[in-house]
C-alpha cells in the first residue's frame, strides 16, 4: 500500500475534522494513511483513527488576541514566527519522506508539509485570503506558498453558485487547482427532534472561551431544551447539568452527528468546516462569526445573501436574533459527504 501523509493545520478543530473524510477515502481506495499535526487537531485523528500511525509536527504556537479588532494586526506580527515555524515543518517532512517511505502528502492549510519528492497536495478554500487592507498582499502570498505544492484541493463548488462565495473563486492562474465538492465527516439521517437549540463552541482561544461564557449567560433566560458542546478534547467525557442547559466537552464523529440531526437550530462560528457540516445535514444554521476574522464573515454574508443562513455579530447577538435563523430557507439539498468523499481521486499519487 502507499503510504500517505496527512497534515491539518492546528487552528480550532475545523481543519482536522474535514481531514476525517479523505482519511476514511484513502483508507477505502486500498492507501496507508498517516496522521500527522499538533496540539487538539492531532488529539482528534487520535480518537478517530486509533489504528494509524500518529506524528507530532512543530507547533505555529500563533498567539490570539482577545480583542477581536487587533486580530489581524496580531497575525501580521506574527508572520516571521509562523514563516520560521514552516520551515521547521519542511525540514521534518522531508526526514519523514524518507524515514516512512512516504508515497505523497496532504497538507490541509500546513505551509511547510511538501516535498519534492514525492507528490504533495494542498487542501484549502481561501484560494483569496480576506485580510482587511492587506488582503491582497496576503493572497499573493498566499497564492506563492500553494505553488510549492503539485495540486490545490478546494472542498467547495466551482463557480460563484457555491458555499465559500468569492473565496473559493475564480481560482488564481497558474496553480493547478481541483475542486473536490464539500466534505464533511457527517451524513444526513432522518431523526426525531430533542434539542431546540445545539451550540457547538469552536476555535482558538481566548475568543473560544469568551464564546462559551457568552452563549451560557444567553441561554440561562431560554425556555427550551439546550445543549452546548464545549469542543474541548480530554480525556474522558464530561456532561453537566445548568438548569435546562446541557454541556459536553467534547463529542466525536457518530454522537456529534446524532446531536446535530436531533436539533431544531444549530448556533456555531461560521468557520468553513462547520458550513459543509451543517450542509451535509441539511440543518439550519444561525453562525456567529469570531469577532476579527474577515474570513468568517465573509462567509455569514455569503449565505445570509443566499437565504441559507442569518447571522450575528457576537457583541449583538440576543434570542431574539434566533428567530431570523429559523426562517431562512436552510441548506440546499445536494450529494452527501460521503458520496463526495467516495468521488475524491487521488491519481496524483499513482503516477
Amino acid at each position: 500500500m502507499k503510504r500517505i501523509l496527512v497534515a491539518p493545520l492546528n487552528w480550532g478543530l475545523g481543519h482536522a475534522t474535514r481531514c476525517i473524510p479523505v482519511v476514511g477515502a484513502l483508507l477505502e481506495q486500498g492507501f496507508e494513511p498517516v496522521l500527522a499535526s499538533d496540539g487538539q487537531a492531532l488529539e482528534l485523528l487520535k480518537k478517530e483513527f486509533p489504528a494509524l500511525v500518529s506524528i507530532e509536527l512543530p507547533s505555529y504556537h500563533i498567539k490570539y488576541t482577545k480583542n477581536g479588532n487587533l486580530l489581524a494586526l496580531g497575525l501580521l506580527g506574527q508572520s516571521q514566527k509562523i514563516r520560521r515555524a514552516a520551515e521547521k515543518e519542511y525540514n521534518c517532512v522531508d526526514k519523514l519522506v524518507a524515514e516512512l517511505k512516504l508515497d505523497g502528502i496532504i497538507s490541509d492549510n500546513r505551509f511547510g508539509v511538501y516535498s519534492k519528492k514525492v507528490p504533495s497536495v494542498y487542501i484549502t478554500h481561501q484560494l483569496n485570503v480576506p485580510f482587511g487592507v492587506f488582503t491582497r498582499m496576503a493572497s499573493k502570498i498566499h497564492h506563492k506558498l500553494i505553488s510549492k505544492f503539485d495540486e490545490c484541493w478546494v472542498p467547495d463548488y466551482e463557480g460563484y453558485d457555491n458555499l465559500a462565495g468569492s473565496l473559493s473563486f475564480p481560482p488564481p492562474k497558474k496553480i493547478q487547482i481541483r475542486y473536490i465538492k464539500p466534505l464533511s465527516r457527517f451524513d444526513y439521517k432522518a431523526f426525531v427532534k430533542v434539542y431546540d437549540i445545539l451550540v457547538i463552541i469552536s476555535g482558538p482561544e481566548p475568543q473560544r472561551s469568551i464564546f462559551e461564557e457568552k452563549m451560557i449567560e444567553k441561554f440561562k433566560e431560554f425556555d427550551g431544551k439546550v445543549l452546548i458542546v464545549r469542543g474541548i478534547l480530554e480525556q474522558d467525557q464530561k456532561r453537566e447539568f445548568l438548569d435546562s442547559i446541557e454541556i459536553v466537552n467534547y463529542m466525536l464523529k457518530e454522537e456529534l452527528e446524532a446531536a446535530i440531526l436531533r436539533s431544531e437550530l444549530i448556533i456555531s462560528r461560521s468557520g468553513y468546516t462547520t458550513i459543509m457540516d451543517m450542509e451535509a445535514l441539511r440543518s439550519k444554521a444561525f453562525f456567529i462569526p469570531t469577532p476579527g476574522q474577515f474570513e468568517q464573515i465573509l462567509l455569514a454574508i455569503h449565505l445570509r445573501k443566499r437565504g441559507i443562513a442569518n447571522f450575528s455579530f457576537q457583541k449583538n447577538f440576543t434570542l431574539c436574533k434566533l428567530k431570523e435563523g429559523l426562517q431562512t430557507q436552510g441548506f440546499p439539498i445536494k450529494k452527501t459527504s460521503n458520496e463526495n468523499a467516495e468521488m475524491l481521486s487521488f491519481d496524483v499519487f499513482n503516477s
